[in-house]
Order: C-alpha cells, then structure tokens, then sequence
C-alpha cells in the first residue's frame, strides 16, 4: 500500500505542480482525505519534487542551454543588452525573495484546509483580472529584468499554502502582458531555481533522519517510486499546459480553482476538521 500511495503522490504532484492549482493544496488534502500520514509529510513531498525539477530541466533543456549559454557570451563580450543576459539575470535576480522569504518563514506558514481554500478562490479571481487586463502581446523575446523581479516577488505569494507557484508566477506574468505560452514558460524557468533548492534541502533533511534511523527501511524505494511517478506526469502536465495557453485562455483553472476552494469551504462548514 505504501508503495501505491506514493505512485499516487507522484501523480498528483506531477500533474498540479506546474497547473496553476496548487500541488501543496491539492497534496495536503489527498493526505487529509485518505488519512496518509507518513507519506503524506511534508518531507516526503517536497522530497519527490525532485521529479519535477528533472521534467523542467528535460523538456526545457534546450531553451535553458542556450540562455546559459548566451548568458556566458554575453559576460565575455560585454554585452549587457543581450537578451539571453537579460533573462539568465532575471531569473537569478527573481528568484532570490521566494528563496529568502521560504528560509525564514518555513516554520511560520500553517498548512490548514481554510487557508488553502481560501487562497484558491482569491487567486481564481486574480487570474482572472490578468486574463482581463493583461494585455498578452508580449513575447519570449521581449523579456527584461524587471519581469524576472516582478514575477519573482509574485513568486513569493506561493509561500502561502493554496497559492500555486505556477499560479502566482503566470497570474504576475499575464499581469505584466506577456503572452499566455510565453507567460507559462516564464513561470516554469523562474521557479525552477526556486523548487531545486527546496528540494535538496528535504533530500538533505530526509538523509539524516534516514541515517538517524528516524524512518522506516523502504523509504528510498518509496522515493525512487514517487519521485519517478511526480517525474512522468510532471513532464506530461508541462507540455499539455505549454500547448493549451498556445490558444486557449486560463478560464478553465479559473473556475476550476473557484469550485476546489468552494467544496472545501463547504466541507469545512459541514463539520469536516481538514
């Protein structure tokens, strides 16, 4: 069963890390719901994000090696107004406040069914603003530094339980015009620093309660099982989400995110403890 469960884990990570629905919502109430308490910690969970980190740099290897590349020519030859420069910069520059904001409030934030359904209707209706304001005419090509700062501050917001990184980052990158592909793609590139930091500190803080004989003996099997579960169906949501917004809206997360929060506020209210 254990082994199950975290073939499960792995799906619903994969497939809600890069949607802008929230995994850690969607992964905390599947743990609530079916009652997994060990595999549903929060070091087991972040740890298997390790899967995602893998998809990200696999689907975008191309697209990352040239940017770092261009990012190397550019410092050889001076050339601060390359556009690969540009990018490389805003993702380091922009992903700096989620890290220093998640050090010191990781110990701070409380993960409960209220705050998350809350949260999930204030971003539905925030996303739907971008899909109204934005103006969606900007292109990959158009990129700049304030756009890695910007959607690196609305990185942030992912801190709180229900947001979504993906969420706060492509709302932050509609806001600021860009179109809906380039948005997303944006979004995936900027919280890739962000998610591998994160994931090697749980990796390291599950090694050592390895070590420490804290966990039980399978737990590298139940890792090696999630971690390649979240890695297939992470891959799979990036690209069904890369070639949906090439022509369609983000209406249907909207409403998605709006219904997710209402049911559980619902429950909540029905007597369900979350």
């Amino acid at each position: 069963m254990e082994f199950i469960q975290a073939f499960i884990l792995g799906i619903v990570q994969g497939v809600t890390e890069f949607l802008p629905i929230s995994s850690t919502a969607h992964l905390l109430i599947v743990t609530k719901v079916f009652g997994w308490k060990e595999l549903g910690s929060k070091d087991f969970v972040d740890a298997i994000q390790f899967g995602s980190v893998i998809a990200i740099l696999g689907y975008f290897w191309s697209l990352v090696f040239s940017i770092v590349k261009g990012g190397i020519e550019a410092v050889k030859d001076k050339d601060w107004q390359r556009e690969e420069w540009k990018i490389l910069v805003g993702i380091v520059v922009g992903t700096m406040p989620a890290l220093i904001f998640g050090f010191l409030l990781k110990d701070v934030l409380p993960e409960s069914a209220l705050i998350i359904a809350i949260m999930s209707v204030i971003m539905a209706i925030l996303l739907a603003l971008a899909e109204k304001i934005g103006t969606r005419k900007r292109g990959f090509d158009s990129l700049q530094i304030r756009d890695g700062i910007l959607v690196g501050l609305g990185q942030t917001l992912a801190l709180i339980p229900g947001v979504s990184r993906s969420g706060s980052t492509l709302t932050t990158a509609l806001f600021l015009g860009l179109e809906r592909d380039t948005a997303a793609k944006f979004s995936f590139l900027l919280g890739f620093p962000t998610l591998t930091v994160a994931t090697l500190y749980k990796s390291l803080k599950i090694f050592k309660l390895f070590q420490d004989q804290q966990l039980p003996d399978n737990i590298v099997g139940l890792l090696v099982v999630g971690i390649i579960s979240t890695f297939i169906f992470s891959y799979l949501s990036i690209a069904f989400l890369i070639k949906y917004l090439a022509t369609k809206n983000t209406l249907i997360f909207v409403w998605y995110r709006l219904a997710f929060g209402s049911v559980i506020l619902l429950a909540i209210a029905a007597g369900w403890k979350g």
